[in-house]
């Protein structure tokens, strides 16, 4: 396995792995605690793992697409472009649902917190 392979696999799998324990655990967490709770801690949660995510997902495009180049299989540039897709589905879709959660007016105590927050958990998992 060549280092391009290497990083490639790594970067998908942090990328995985990460999202996984968002989905599984960590918006759980923020419905079982409420809608008050979990808007107080999505901003600074969501800002690390945006800058996270983002990055691998990138680092998983270049090193699956060097290694593509370098000889791998079409299965490498394929896997490097599904990462890659999760940006722009990020940026159209979450991005919006991450502002509406971190706005300051925002009152957590209402169902105008806990229907977006709902919201973004399902299109989170995607």
């Amino acid at each position: 396995m060549s280092i391009t392979m290497w990083v490639a696999t790594v970067a998908a799998a942090l990328f995985a792995g990460a999202s996984t324990y968002v989905s599984v655990v960590e918006h759980p967490a923020w419905l079982e605690i409420g809608p008050t709770l979990a808007v107080k801690h999505f901003g600074a949660s969501t800002r690390r793992a945006a800058i996270m995510q983002g990055g691998l997902a990138m680092l998983g495009l270049v090193s699956s697409f060097v290694a593509w180049l370098q000889g791998a299989g079409v299965g490498w540039l394929v896997g490097g472009l599904l990462l890659a897709v999760m940006v722009p589905f990020t940026l159209t879709t979450i991005v919006p649902i991450n502002r509406r959660l971190e706005d300051p007016q925002l009152d957590g105590g209402t169902r105008e917190a806990a229907v977006p927050l709902s919201r973004w958990g399902k299109l989170h998992a995607v």
